[in-house]
């Protein structure tokens, strides 16, 4: 069997026909669900698919196109056949299985953490660096939600203007954590509502009209969560800028789903919020929501369920003087441009090669 150790060689047969034979992994997981609609909002041509998840889900079935598709068990058998795999089961699976998917003639996207700083795999936002799909030998990841919602308005800015420091706050909703923590908000939300106590059992603090520092482990020399350093690694890998310097802070608040970033963007010359505007009016994967009159700006409740990154609230950064530094918001769907749909125009892109 191949192993992770030894080095991904793409096979002849890893080109991806224009109509594939795609799984599915971690199916009936929060971002797997969502992949299952991706695939049939977006009308991708299969010529089949698979739904794999664990053991306890097998039997179940998932809607999909009009029809009832079983969930099979999991195991390194379940590629044969297999074009395209979409993994999303977590970063364990993903190297458990990884491998023998590749083995057996597929293309992995893989949307948890195993491979994303893998320097052999191109880590990829499609309206950023495209291009790097090319240069896959068998796995291409799926960056961290944030690093996508980010990366999506500032490489226009960047292409553009030269970014020279990026400073992030982020307010992540619970679709972050998985479908198991946007549970935990709903019945801690409606027990608080009814004044009984919520002991958590799947983040750390209570959720309910609460927020607190990300739940990742927080890194004792630093300071720094995890969250955060996956999002400033990430951030310079996709943007192939591997220095530039970002600071940020992750928060989790009680929002069920898309998260938010108040990003503040110095760039290398004075630069103003109508050229900052001007660009992302045009950008791809980018929406303005930038209405001042009306005070109405970037939420997750609207950018929960569309595919764009909203943007807006762009104005300049008055702690700055030399004119370089402007300060915006921006939401995006976690589990759509942050997961599932960033994996499925990935395996787009791999279609059109």
């Amino acid at each position: 069997m191949l192993t992770l150790e030894e080095p991904l060689q793409a096979a002849p047969h890893q080109v991806v026909p224009a109509t594939p034979t795609v799984a599915i992994v971690g199916a009936t997981g929060a971002v797997g669900v969502e992949l299952l609609h991706c695939l049939e909002a977006r009308n991708f041509p299969l010529a089949g698919l698979k739904l794999l998840a664990s053991p306890r889900s097998a039997g179940r079935t998932l809607r999909f196109r009009n029809q009832e598709l079983p969930v099979e068990a999991l195991d390194e058998a379940s590629f044969e056949g297999v074009n395209v795999a979409l993994f999303s089961a977590g970063s364990g699976v993903s190297k458990r299985y990884a491998a023998a998917a590749v083995k057996a003639g597929a293309v992995v996207v893989d949307n948890s953490s195993a491979f994303r700083m893998d320097p052999d795999v191109p880590l990829v936002v499609p309206e950023v660096n495209g291009a790097a799909i090319a240069s896959h030998r068998g796995i291409i990841a799926n960056p961290n939600c944030v690093a996508i919602i980010a990366t999506v308005p500032l490489w226009p800015l960047h292409q553009r203007h030269r970014i020279r420091r990026v400073t992030a706050a982020t307010y992540q909703a619970a679709s972050g954590a998985g479908a198991a923590a946007m549970e935990e908000l709903r019945e801690s939300t409606a027990a608080a509502l009814r004044g009984e106590a919520f002991t958590p059992r799947v983040l750390p603090h209570p959720y309910a009209f609460n927020l607190f520092s990300h739940n990742a482990e927080v890194d004792p020399e630093s300071g720094y969560n995890g969250e955060e350093l996956k999002v400033i690694a990430e951030t310079r890998r996709i943007m192939d800028v591997p220095a530039l310097p970002i600071g940020i802070t992750c928060v989790r608040v009680p929002v069920l789903r898309a998260h938010a970033i108040a990003l503040t963007v110095e760039f290398e010359a004075p630069v103003t919020p109508e050229e900052v505007r001007a660009t992302l009016a045009g950008a791809p994967g980018v929406r303005l929501v930038d209405d001042r009159a009306a005070n109405h700006f970037p939420m997750p409740s609207e950018a929960t369920g569309q595919g764009d990154v909203l943007a807006g609230r762009i104005r300049p950064d008055l702690g700055d003087p030399s004119g370089r530094s402007v300060a915006l918001f921006v939401a995006g769907d976690q589990l759509l441009k942050g997961a599932a749909l960033n994996a499925v125009q990935i395996a787009e892109q791999l279609l059109r090669r």
